[in-house]
């Protein structure tokens, strides 16, 4: 039972957040109206709505319009947090009225908030999703043995449990045959704390949500054990807000709702200066950032898609998987009207951003060193040369060689540089993919198990490193 002694630990901290802050509405003083936002500064899939929110203060301006035409004044108060257990927390105490946050946790969110009106919420909008489900991952220390997940079967992993990390172990680990409840050690750490855990050996797994993975990755201080793709199941975060501060001050949800399509407009018209502001904001490397943030990464769409809310149903059962939490209507929790009508003040077609599953934000623009139109976006690659102003676009990996091939023979400082995984689609650090070549194609993986599947179905081909695979790409 020590999953379950862990997942008891998280319930009984949300219950002791609660109950420590227990205060009434979030009301109106004089003239003024209060807001109070929670987000997770690090969870970079929530910037839409939380770091480059703030950073660039469109709710803030989209308040003040309304205080200029003649309405009351407001007052924004932004709080930060790592996970979405105390933002959920903070909702029940009605100390929170607008908080972004993942799919499990939304679900908590929903489940715990429903008992008192005054505290419930709805899920009004999506910052952003992946559709295959790889903002999710399980990173292993550089050195580690461990192949696969099957290979954690008695091991100690770090996670926090609630979160869409948490989430994706389990499903990981059903799907290996291992028993999330027996089968290994599961220690509830908050991200930042199981990342040292793993770099200190106490723990031989850590399971979390962007931008975890990658950071430790980048940093040479993990490796990639399962891209949450594998599991094709689609995640994504949003924005739920307590319906009754809704119902008092809609003007406000509709302003937050309007500043977070200002936001999302601004990640796909200017993704590297986003990817500086919300490094600013967060602490993250901005290399980081881009990586989820830059093109082809993350897709950022604030619609209720109907295969996400699909997949948020087929999330319920874990809510019962981790403690005594009250079912949870997900019909009643979703309400796409205020977002409808944020679209159409604007003059956008809700239903046509809703029904739109590709990617809003792929790598455009024209391949420099084969002078061809970048066209696939499954190929679609994207080299970062330190100094310049603007990345540039490749056509596919093995022109991303090319290009790294050429920068480097000019001179040149590669900051980074990124590829898409050749089976799943999952944007990564090329330095960092597990390469194969075959006959003059290179093709990049984020897992040695990727890797592995397409040698074997494809004899012939062979295992390469990014450098070896540099230096024998033909120019």
């Amino acid at each position: 039972m020590r999953y379950r002694r862990a997942r008891l630990t998280a319930v009984a901290a949300i219950v002791a957040l609660t109950a420590a802050g227990c205060s009434l509405e979030q009301a109106a003083t004089g003239d003024t109206v209060k807001v109070v936002v929670g987000y997770q500064s690090k969870t970079i899939n929530t910037v839409t709505a939380g770091t480059l929110l703030r950073a660039k203060g469109f709710l803030e301006q989209r308040l003040a319009r309304l205080t200029a035409s003649g309405g009351k004044k407001y007052q924004v108060e932004w709080q930060d947090y790592d996970t979405g257990a105390p933002i959920t927390a903070q909702m029940v105490a009605e100390k929170i009225d607008i908080g972004s946050m993942g799919d499990y946790p939304l679900l908590i969110n929903g489940s715990r908030t429903q008992a008192n009106e005054r505290s419930r919420t709805e899920f009004v909008s999506v910052t952003g999703y992946q559709p295959r489900g790889s903002l999710n991952m399980i990173v292993v220390d550089r050195d580690s043995p461990v192949q696969s997940v099957r290979d954690l079967s008695g091991r100690k992993v770090s996670s926090s449990v609630g979160s869409a990390g948490d989430g994706l172990l389990r499903q990981a680990l059903n799907r290996a045959g291992i028993d999330p409840e027996s089968g290994v050690e599961v220690l509830n750490q908050q991200p930042q704390i199981g990342a040292s855990a793993l770099e200190s050996g106490q723990v031989e797994a850590l399971s979390q949500f962007v931008a975890w993975p990658g950071l430790l990755v980048f940093q040479d201080k993990a490796k990639l054990l399962l891209d949450g793709a594998e599991l094709n199941v689609p995640t994504f975060h949003g924005v739920v807000a307590r319906r009754d501060y809704s119902r008092q001050h809609p003007e406000v949800l509709d302003a937050f709702l309007q500043a977070q399509l200002d936001a999302t407009e601004f990640v796909h018209r200017q993704p590297l200066e986003a990817a500086k502001l919300v490094a600013e904001g967060s602490g993250l490397p901005q290399e980081v950032v881009y990586l989820y943030n830059g093109p082809g990464g993350t897709s950022f769409d604030t619609s209720l898609k109907p295969q996400l809310i699909q997949a948020l149903e087929g999330d319920v059962p874990y809510l019962k998987s981790i403690g005594d939490f009250a079912d949870l209507d997900i019909d009643g929790f979703v309400n796409d009207a205020p977002l409808r009508k944020a679209f159409a003040d604007r003059g956008a077609d809700y239903d046509a951003a809703a029904g739109a599953l590709g990617n809003p934000a792929p790598i455009t623009g024209t391949d420099p060193v084969s002078g061809r139109a970048v066209r696939d976006p499954a190929l679609a690659s994207e080299l970062w040369v330190d100094g310049q102003a603007a990345t540039q676009a490749a056509s596919d990996p093995t022109g991303l060689l090319r290009a790294v091939k050429q920068a480097r023979a000019q001179g040149k400082t590669v900051r980074a540089a990124y590829v898409p995984d050749a089976e799943l689609g999952t944007r990564w650090f090329a330095d960092k993919a597990q390469w194969v070549r075959d006959g003059e194609t290179y093709l990049p993986f984020t897992t040695p198990a990727g890797a592995q599947r397409y040698l074997t179905a494809h004899p012939g081909s062979a295992l390469t490193s990014y450098e070896q695979a540099i230096g024998e790409v033909r120019s």
